[in-house]
């Protein structure tokens, strides 16, 4: 490295520069970069430590809960609301949620509350806890993305097929209908069946044909019995009347 050296000259004869820039010695760099030779890379990476794979895989695992951190207040109101929401439901449907417009949300809201039908923005943290506890736990595999509830304190399950066949960002996944578990395919064949008066006239009509069946059936030889006897009082009747001998005729020889 230069370094800069200031030099006072006493002679006036000889001129010098008051400046010189001097060069001090520096040891030769000896150690380069040396590319590994490939056998010793082989031997290295057959003798590197693999870990064992856990039986289960850690995102399968749920998820352990901070010590000492308190519940959210927030997270405890919305977790209320939804056991008020199951608890006074009917039916309880869980559909897949893509993005939609504010103007496409307020239509589909506005069309399925003309139906009774009410749609409940969840979240999945909040919701797993709830039903975990109650008896829709079997639905939890249904929540693994963004989802809302279709509740319902009746069972219009036609009229919400009808309203969310126009809408295909929202895909229904399954429901539980009167306390019964039922996928998507369970759902449709579900809406197909008559209502719940029209099944109770059916069944009315099919028992009364039975007792009615089962009457005609206890009267049938009385009255072929009635008919069989009053046949033969009559024949009886006109074999007697031609065996009797008109009347102002006499029997005897005059």
């Amino acid at each position: 490295v230069p370094v800069p050296v200031l030099v006072l000259s006493a002679a006036p004869a000889a001129w010098l520069p008051a400046l010189q820039l001097l060069r001090r010695g520096s040891k030769a760099v000896t150690r380069h970069w040396k590319a590994m030779h490939f056998q010793r890379q082989k031997l290295l990476a057959l003798t590197e430590y693999v870990r064992p794979r856990p039986a289960v895989p850690p995102r399968c695992l749920p998820r352990r809960a901070p010590e000492g951190q308190q519940e959210d207040g927030y997270a405890r109101v919305l977790r209320r609301q939804v056991e008020q929401t199951l608890r006074g439901s009917r039916m309880v449907a869980v559909c897949q949620y893509n993005s939609l417009p504010e103007e496409d949300v307020a239509t589909l809201r506005h069309f399925l509350r003309r139906h009774n039908i009410h749609v409940h923005f969840v979240f999945n943290e909040v919701v797993r806890p709830v039903l975990a506890q109650s008896k829709y736990r079997n639905l939890l595999p249904l929540f693994v993305c963004r989802n809302i509830l279709l509740v319902s304190p009746q069972a219009p399950a036609r009229e919400m097929l009808r309203v969310l066949k126009g809408v295909p960002q929202v895909n229904l996944l399954g429901a539980c209908i009167d306390d019964t578990i039922l996928s998507r395919q369970g759902v449709e064949n579900f809406a197909r069946l008559p209502s719940l008066e029209a099944s109770q006239g059916q069944t009315v009509a099919a028992l009364s044909l039975l007792s009615s069946q089962t009457s005609s059936l206890l009267q049938r030889g009385p009255a072929h019995l009635t008919a069989l006897l009053d046949q033969h009082i009559r024949r009886l009747r006109d074999t007697g009347a031609a065996t009797e001998p008109p009347l102002g005729q006499s029997t005897g020889d005059h």
